[in-house]
């Protein structure tokens, strides 16, 4: 018997425990699903961030050098790791709050290996949705295999042309599922793009003024997943660029992924953002592209003079 006037205490029953573990579970079976979609709202507004900070960048190298930044591959500069294949982004680099880096590496004059720098983690061109933007270098890059990279979750728009290379054979022996002759009449997207950037497009001096469809029409940079491709690294110029002929987070027509290796099928765009990626426009305004826009309509927003009459999503 309790002693009179002293309160007894009574703990948990096993079904109120109960009870309240299962009030505990649907409390954070609601609050996940929110988190996340704070998390990935987050996420993207600092890959539109980034994107619009690259995109301005292009834009101040414009004004200080007259002429958009742009990539040096082969005839001169070589390829793979010993080479001075440098991209457009390695170009922008001091455009970004990095000139250390760029001063410190001898870019572009210095070989990639040379430079030290190569395998730098750049956060401005990462996005943090994509699972690279946090496991470092890479050592599969193409073209560099072995060789310590740092990735990039943004490239350059080479255009809607893809199927030919450098072998004169008409592009016979290069195996795509979306062979598309460009607006400049080529299919060649790697060495005649008709976009803003492609890997030998340091032939021409390019400016904003020869992109007649408009700079608020035209797809400058656009998003990748590095997990998904080799040809994604910042500072080498086969890795810098992606084509539109190729649709935006495309699959095989069973619904699975092409190879990592694919590049003929996967040198395009692509992001972790559910329903679509973001592109930077050449006016440095950035867009949310969904996964649903039509393929014409995509591959006319990254041509830079097809004179297509296309209203931008």
């Amino acid at each position: 018997m309790a002693r009179p006037g002293r309160q007894v205490r009574r703990g948990f029953t096993l079904v109120e425990l109960l009870v309240v573990i299962a009030i505990i579970g649907v409390l954070i079976g609601l609050l996940v699903p929110a988190l996340q979609r704070i998390r990935a709202a987050a996420h993207r507004a600092q890959c539109t961030n980034n994107l619009r900070q690259v995109a301005l960048a292009v834009l101040h190298y414009h004004d200080q050098e007259r002429r958009l930044p742009y990539n040096t591959f082969g005839d001169k500069y070589g390829g793979g790791p010993n080479s001075k294949a440098w991209s457009w982004l390695a170009r922008l680099v001091p455009y970004v709050e990095q000139e250390a880096i760029y001063r410190q590496g001898g870019i572009p004059t210095k070989t990639l290996t040379g430079s030290g720098v190569a395998n730098r983690m750049m956060s401005v061109f990462l996005c943090p949705s994509d699972p690279s933007s946090a496991s470092g270098p890479r050592l599969d890059a193409g073209n560099l295999r072995g060789f310590a990279v740092g990735p990039t979750s943004y490239k350059g728009v080479s255009g809607s042309n893809w199927g030919d290379d450098l072998k004169g054979d008409g592009g016979r022996n290069f195996k795509t599922d979306w062979r598309h002759k460009g607006a400049n009449g080529s299919f060649d997207g790697h060495s005649s793009g008709d976009g803003i950037f492609y890997r030998l497009d340091y032939q021409r001096r390019f400016r904003l003024e020869f992109i007649r469809d408009g700079t608020s029409n035209t797809f400058m940079i656009g998003e990748d997943i590095c997990n998904a491709t080799e040809w994604a690294s910042w500072p080498y110029a086969n890795n810098a660029n992606g084509t539109c002929a190729i649709p935006p987070n495309v699959k095989r027509a069973n619904g699975t992924d092409y190879p990592k290796w694919n590049w003929q099928n996967n040198e395009s765009f692509r992001s972790a953002h559910p329903g679509g990626l973001h592109f930077a426009y050449a006016d440095a305004s950035v867009h949310f592209i969904s996964d649903q826009i039509s393929l014409p309509v995509y591959r006319a927003m990254a041509t830079i003079a097809g004179g297509e009459t296309v209203t931008p999503p």
